[in-house]
């Protein structure tokens, strides 16, 4: 494999003496260093607010160490700071590499990095001071929200900027799923966030009652439509090939597949208000357009996983690909259950249950997290001018410590959340609740500690790789490979 297919940059000139051009990979290893950061600072709030389940004192009395202020904080650093630096890094990557053309400003990357840091320094400030909206996933105060909304402007100005200026007429796929990501994310965030300032850290929506739950949820499920599926899918088509050495199994399925998910995916919000001020009609709805979301969701995840087709060797010696695939699993199983769950019977023994706990975390853990490490591996040795990460080892038992983590998590909350829902419906003869609620608890404890074990062991992986990232960046040095030429048509 050439320097150019590999990714790496070796000093050089071209034939006429001059520089080549390169491409903008300052960027990408900024966001890439601090997916581990994140990520690692992400998994210590959840397990520690995992502990405070089991053990409250352990938030000492003090109000920014209480589970109500730290749960917030924990999902926005999962999401927005690790994920999300996964996605502007990988995205990044892609769109120049597919376009074969430098990034469009480099001044805005810088902007974008560097603002998008600072957002997520506010929000680890603000939530532990007790300073939210108190809306699911969009808990930031309106001055971060405004803040948030100009650098995601930047950056889709400098993604699409990148696809303006391409170099090649073709448009390849894992880049729609990133536009797709950015452009809506976008969308959902400036609609979700309307709100009416009352002091500089205090507002109130502008929407109220049922009509506040729908465009909520609107945004909550499209988040994890388009943040947490739409934008790792891109991942997903750009990295499995690319790493297994494979075309994609079907370009025409991968066509299909966006088309049908970014449809379908708009309209599945209202599942998360069963059994609420809802119109019932609305409800259903949402019922609807979830349970047909499994075909293109399961199109996708056909698609990545048979692209091994041929290469299927490569599982028992790569463990990047292990990560990959295994990731490619979950979110099939993910997107099995989650439509499974809107039926509304099936919801009426699920909902507010840990059930649901165990469901994020499967598609969180077990998808987001495992694709993303995948990429990084695959990313940070090519950004510093290595041919592997400093060991490969490492990587394999970073891959079975998280497996065997995310396994213990989801098991644990899915065994607990069945048996809660079950308790709390259980009625005796005479029409009275079998079970008085601190019972429940109760019987829940011996779960909430093996997911605290299944969290500890993930976090461990974590810390595997931070020190794997520093070694191989300590060996290396940064570079900025060049622009292949493009061959006649």
């Amino acid at each position: 494999m050439n320097a150019i297919a590999a990714g790496l940059d070796l000093p050089g000139t071209t034939s006429t003496g001059v520089p080549p051009q390169t491409y903008n990979y300052r960027v990408v290893r900024q966001f890439a260093v601090m997916t581990v950061i994140w990520g690692i600072v992400g998994m210590v709030v959840g397990v520690y607010i995992a502990a405070e389940l089991i053990w409250p004192d352990l938030s000492l009395g003090l109000p920014w160490l209480g589970y109500g202020r730290l749960r917030p904080l924990h999902t926005n650093a999962v999401i927005f700071a690790f994920g999300g630096s996964a996605l502007m890094a990988t995205s990044y990557y892609v769109v120049q590499r597919t376009c074969q053309t430098r990034v469009f400003s480099d001044r805005l990357a810088s902007l974008h990095f560097w603002g998008y840091q600072l957002v997520i320094l506010l929000a680890a400030i603000t939530l532990p001071l007790g300073i939210t909206t108190s809306k699911e996933y969009a808990e930031l105060e309106w001055p971060i929200d405004i803040l948030l909304a100009v650098v995601w402007v930047i950056y889709a100005i400098n993604f699409f900027g990148t696809l303006a200026i391409r170099r090649v007429r073709h448009i390849y796929v894992a880049n729609w799923f990133f536009a797709a990501f950015v452009l809506t994310v976008a969308i959902l965030h400036i609609v979700n966030s309307a709100e009416i300032p009352v002091t500089l850290w205090k507002s109130y929506s502008a929407y109220a009652g049922a009509q506040d739950a729908m465009v909520e949820w609107w945004y909550g499920h499209n988040a994890v439509g388009f943040f947490l599926t739409a934008g790792f899918l891109g991942m997903m088509y750009y990295f499995i090939p690319k790493q297994a050495g494979r075309p994609v199994y079907s370009y025409r399925l991968s066509v299909v597949h966006f088309w049908a998910l970014i449809f379908t995916y708009m309209w599945a919000g209202p599942h998360h208000l069963h059994y609420t001020a809802l119109p019932d009609w609305t409800q259903s709805i949402g019922m609807v357009f979830s349970l047909i979301l499994l075909a293109p969701s399961w199109g996708g995840m056909i698609n990545g996983i048979m692209t091994l087709s041929g290469a299927w060797d490569k599982l028992r010696t790569d463990p990047i690909l292990k990560f990959l695939v295994v990731s490619v699993s979950f979110y099939g199983m993910a997107t099995f259950e989650g439509p499974m769950m809107s039926i509304k019977t099936v919801n009426a023994l699920s909902h507010y249950t840990d059930w649901g706990i165990g469901h994020v975390h499967s598609g969180a853990l077990g998808w987001v997290a495992m694709i993303s490490i995948g990429s990084m591996y695959y990313l940070i040795p090519r950004l510093w001018g290595r041919d592997q990460m400093h060991n490969i080892a490492a990587i394999s038992l970073h891959f079975w410590v998280t497996t065997i983590g995310v396994v213990l998590y989801i098991a644990s909350m899915w065994i607990a959340g069945v048996m809660e829902g079950l308790m709390w419906r259980a009625m005796n003869a005479d029409g009275t609740l079998t079970y008085a609620f601190v019972e429940v608890v109760k019987n829940t404890y011996p779960y909430y500690f093996v997911r605290l074990v299944g969290g500890l062991v993930v976090l461990s992986g974590m810390f595997v790789m931070a020190w794997n990232t520093w070694k191989t960046i300590r060996a290396g040095h940064p570079v900025d490979a060049p622009i292949a030429a493009l061959h006649p048509a």
